[in-house]
């Protein structure tokens, strides 16, 4: 039995299937421009890929609100003599997960499906198999000579994974939920903010999976009074994990972050945001996460002191093809980032 969710599926269907690796989320960008346009007063995209669409308040005060477009994928560094391409990560997978997948390379001639390969494990020696693997000894099978793959494949040319977005129970699965839930989510909310006031800077930024690139460049650039980011955060709440390595649980609402490896969000934001869910009856977790960095220190650490916070979705089994979020999580962080902003003065001390 699978349960509708209560938001536009379609919309976070075609954000989590398109194609947008680091520095180049253009199919992505295209979308949020789209989307995001008619609900705000200004939209621009700047040198690096950002895209900003702003909603002008009735003050001086602003606030950013981040997401990034892009995902995990390679890019081809070498075509062997068989006609298997070799590739570079541009961001971080786990090998485990690499083996048996079906990706697209995307030149400039146009869309080729390819395939990681994994060879039958009764041909393997046990040495072969007991062998840790890497994602640098990623091979792709195009099903192709080596004379045609090189005239169609060029080094340059970047590789994403192929896998469709499902609702699975009360889940949503599929790639690149990291981070395109949390672009959807704040194109959203910038469609039900009306006359805030302040002024709110909706940013769907690029480069998070290579060291928060886009973010560091906005931070500088806008210069906001206030920044919050958008991401997935781990959800261990599967077999094989101790409660206490969970992190945090699908279904029990959006997370407030604490704490991540980049970042410490700052204390009268968080209460602040824990306030506002409270009062507004929005299901809510805090999140403390031991390793990982977000878009929110990007912020923070870029153009002088800034208040931070960030709101995060649960998401089980990060990094690979079937991210799987929980509905009511996604519907609770639209609901708690819509109503922070919309109760945002700009009159708040968030001054330690």
């Amino acid at each position: 039995m699978t349960v509708e969710p209560d938001f536009d599926y379609e919309l976070l269907k075609r954000l989590t299937e398109a194609r947008g690796v680091p520095g180049y989320e253009d199919r992505v960008r295209e979308i949020v421009r789209e989307e995001l346009g008619s609900h705000v007063e200004e939209i621009h995209t700047d040198a690096m890929g950002n895209v900003i669409g702003t909603i002008e308040g009735d003050s001086e005060y602003s606030v950013a609100v981040a997401g990034h477009m892009d995902e995990i994928g390679f890019m081809v560094t070498h075509i062997d003599e068989k006609g298997f391409l070799a590739v570079d990560p541009l961001g971080g997978f786990d090998p485990r997960v690499l083996k048996a997948q079906r990706v697209t390379i995307h030149t400039d001639s146009g869309d080729l499906k390819g395939i990681i390969g994994s060879p039958p494990p009764h041909t393997l020696s046990e040495e072969e198999r007991e062998k840790k693997p890497k994602t640098e000894d990623v091979r792709i099978d195009l099903g192709l000579g080596s004379k045609e793959v090189e005239e169609r494949v060029s080094p340059g040319d970047l590789v994403t994974m192929d896998q469709g977005t499902e609702i699975v129970g009360e889940h949503v699965t599929g790639k690149a939920l990291d981070d395109r839930v949390s672009v959807f989510a704040l194109i959203e909310a910038a469609k039900r903010i009306e006359s805030p006031e302040v002024t709110i800077h909706f940013a769907a930024t690029v480069q998070e999976e290579v060291g928060l690139r886009g973010a560091y460049a906005l931070g500088v650039d806008l210069d906001p009074d206030l920044a919050i980011a958008l991401d997935v955060t781990v959800a261990n709440d599967v077999s094989g994990f101790d409660e206490r390595e969970y992190v945090t649980r699908c279904g029990e609402g959006t997370a407030i972050k604490l704490k991540d490896s980049s970042v410490i969000t700052s204390p009268k934001v968080h209460r602040r945001l824990a306030a506002v869910a409270e009062a507004e009856g929005i299901s809510h977790q805090f999140e403390i996460l031991p390793a990982g960095g977000t878009d929110t220190a990007g912020f923070q650490t870029s153009a002088g002191a800034k208040p931070v916070g960030a709101i995060s979705i649960p998401t089980r089994y990060l990094h690979t093809v079937t991210e799987s979020a929980h509905h009511e999580d996604i519907a609770a962080t639209i609901d708690l980032l819509t109503q922070f902003l919309e109760s945002e003065s700009g009159e708040f001390d968030y001054r330690l």
